[in-house]
């Protein structure tokens, strides 16, 4: 069995209250992101959450921003762009773009986890202009095409 060496992140506090991303559980998929002031969002409410934190994702991968589970079932508070990507080349303060789906107001404090990070290999594409694409049995069916049974 071949063990892979761990992705390296650097990463730089650009606020000393920042709080570096971790695991929670050995084996989690993502790591948290923390607040590092303090907000009210209001129902229907969109903002834009400081982290403290820039990173160095290497080239061939990216960061996606996702929301955490907990906060969108007991508070509906998610993230807008779900996943939100940080691209490699990226170098200012990482931010989550937070909404408030709930029907109360929610407050986010200081070191409150408020989502989650996954690091992702992603490949560059590279596009050829074609007369025509060849036929797939779906063909140009979607947005609902298989039902919902």
């Amino acid at each position: 069995m071949i063990l892979s060496e761990n992705l390296k992140i650097k990463i730089k506090k650009i606020k000393e209250s920042a709080i570096l991303p971790h695991y929670a559980h050995k084996g989690d998929a993502g790591v948290d992101i923390y607040s590092i002031e303090n907000y009210v969002l209001r129902p229907g409410q969109r903002i834009l959450v400081s982290t403290g934190l820039s990173m160095a994702i290497p080239k061939g991968y990216e960061g996606q921003i996702r929301p955490k589970s907990g906060l969108a079932l007991k508070h509906g508070i998610t993230t807008c762009n779900s996943p939100g990507t940080i691209d490699s080349g990226y170098r200012g303060e990482i931010r989550v773009i937070v909404i408030n789906h709930g029907s109360e107001e929610f407050k986010i404090e200081k070191e409150t986890k408020i989502a989650q990070m996954i690091f992702n290999k992603v490949e560059e594409a590279e596009f050829e202009e074609v007369e025509e694409l060849e036929n797939t049995r779906r063909g140009n069916e979607g947005f609902g095409s298989t039902g919902l049974n």
